[in-house]
């Protein structure tokens, strides 16, 4: 895939974010000296194109109050793994879910960022999960954060 220079333009005005303002795009479109229609359909077709993954709220857990953010690893029946992800994914309390290649001496292959006031409340959600997954897991584990580390995704420059 190949982004031409306006969109590379438009990927390095908003990787850091979007204003929190009624138009948002209208503000990168001045910056950029473009429309905000086309600062939109441009995005909307990286997006289709799989360029831009999505748009998102990337947000502070700790400034929110969840205290207690636990990384839950999951070894799960690999036929089920997928659909079982889908669920666990979907509860409010999971921010984001993936599924990973199993490493020598690792053996959990779904990943579910819980979130909770406290630890015990984390422990109580990691409950729920392994109640959902049944008897396709194996085993879990969960680390705890301490600190946010990055809370960005890729970065570009701004030239062409």
């Amino acid at each position: 895939m190949t982004i031409d220079a306006t969109e590379r333009r438009i990927i390095a005005a908003t990787q850091s974010g979007l204003s929190l303002t009624a138009s948002p795009y209208a503000i990168v479109a001045g910056q950029l000296g473009l429309t905000e229609d086309e600062v939109i359909a441009r995005m909307a077709d990286m997006q289709a194109r799989g360029i831009i993954r999505r748009i998102a709220l990337a947000p502070n857990h700790y400034a929110l109050g969840m205290l207690a953010n636990g990384m839950s690893v999951w070894d799960v029946d690999d036929t089920k793994a997928e659909t079982l992800g889908d669920k666990v994914g979907a509860l409010p309390f999971v921010s984001h879910s993936y599924l990973r290649p199993r490493a020598p001496g690792w053996p959990y292959c779904l990943f579910a960022m819980i979130h909770g006031n406290t630890r015990a409340e984390v422990e109580e959600k990691r409950k729920l999960i392994a109640e959902i997954l049944g008897d396709a897991c194996r085993s879990n584990d969960i680390l705890y954060s301490t600190r946010i580390l990055k809370k960005t995704g890729m970065r570009i420059s701004g030239g062409s």
